[in-house]
């Protein structure tokens, strides 16, 4: 009962706020104006993030309400909220003033240090590869260790677990921050992906006992699937800086926040990753800002050549929702591994074309992704 609770209350608290919050985005003239990289006409508010938030936090309360955390997770729960509200806050100010990368790095750093300061880090994972030899190797022992109680669990050592944490917030924050360019994509890949967070700590629930942890994702879930009644194609209403922070904030900490969903995290959203590490060092070659937006994107080349917008995103859901079942019900390792690379190698070899292909002019850039 619980968990249709908190998952009806975020949804229908997202259904109820999202109309009177695209007024409010007219009226503050936090819209999103033809031009630039998106190619949707008239002016689109640009404020979702806040009916995804109010949502959220209308699932966090009942579950403070009727089955508030225990122990540890107290304090990490916490840092999840916490987090989420300065990146909240630091997201608006930049649909509103447009702020400088250097700010806005500012504000993700902060929200990466919240979450690190509640001990919602990466310090150990499970073992990927068929053998322990790799761990015990002079250069990886510089680096990680095995657990002495179960030697198929990596223990990263203390002086890197703080670089990798930062590290695999920002880059998430920035991955959904990239995704975000066609209508319900970013929404619609991360509410598979906290869908998947759900059901993967629900499956080990018997073993962990976080049931707090498992009705996270499943608040966040209940407010995108509410949003995306608004967002998917075509929009009257676009995440913004608000809801793409604020979702790449928590897909990274909750898939800290339980056992091996760093995992399918990353399988998940290995395209939009994907996308993400080619463009970077694509623009750093051509000496430009690794963050400023561009129509280079897959999801854009992919429309560049002809492909309705829903069938691109219907494409992407497709993926994640195959990738994210493969993580939670494939126990081979050696599998898992071999699906990834084959889904990057394919990726890789469709923007290595499709950089070919594409004769087109670019638009100005945006000031930012």
């Amino acid at each position: 009962m619980i968990y249709l609770l908190v998952f009806g209350v975020a949804l229908a608290t997202a259904v109820l706020f999202t109309p009177p919050v695209r007024q409010l985005a007219f009226r503050w003239g936090i819209v999103a104006t033809p031009g630039g990289r998106r190619q949707h006409t008239g002016m689109v508010p640009k404020l979702g993030g806040v009916p995804i938030i109010l949502g959220y936090l209308a699932g966090i309360v009942l579950i403070y309400a009727m089955l508030p955390p225990e122990g540890d997770n107290t304090l990490r729960l916490r840092g999840v909220i916490l987090g989420s509200v300065i990146i909240f806050i630091g997201a608006l100010l930049d649909d509103k003033l447009d702020l400088a990368p250097r700010w806005q790095f500012a504000f993700q750093i902060l929200a990466a240090v919240i979450a690190i300061g509640h001990t919602v880090f990466i310090e150990r994972f499970t073992n990927p590869l068929p053998t322990t030899d790799f761990w015990q190797s002079g250069f990886a022992s510089l680096f990680f260790y095995l657990d002495a109680t179960d030697p198929n669990i990596v223990v990263i050592r203390p002086f890197l677990v703080y670089i990798i944490s930062l590290f695999w917030v920002l880059g998430m924050i920035n991955a959904v921050n990239f995704l975000d360019g066609l209508d319900g994509l970013a929404a619609g890949v991360s509410t598979i992906a906290v869908l998947m967070f759900t059901l993967h700590s629900y499956r080990l629930l018997a073993d962990t006992g976080q049931t707090a942890v498992t009705l996270f994702p499943l608040a966040l879930a209940g407010a995108l699937i509410g949003f995306l009644r608004f967002n998917f194609a075509p929009a009257t209403i676009f995440l913004g800086t608000t809801g793409a922070w604020l979702l790449g904030y928590n897909l990274a900490t909750l898939s800290i926040l339980a056992p091996a969903k760093l995992s399918t995290a990353l399988l998940v959203m290995a395209v939009p990753i994907l996308d993400v590490a080619w463009l970077i060092v694509a623009r750093l070659r051509q000496g430009r800002h690794p963050f400023q937006g561009d129509r280079r994107h897959l999801h854009f080349r992919l429309l560049d050549r002809g492909l309705p917008v829903r069938g691109i995103v219907l494409g992407y859901y497709a993926v994640a929702i195959a990738f994210g079942l493969v993580a939670i019900f494939v126990a081979s390792r050696l599998l898992k591994i071999g699906l990834w690379l084959l889904l990057t190698t394919a990726v890789l070899i469709l923007l290595t074309w499709l950089t070919t292909r594409t004769n087109r002019p670019l638009p100005t850039p945006d000031a930012n992704d």
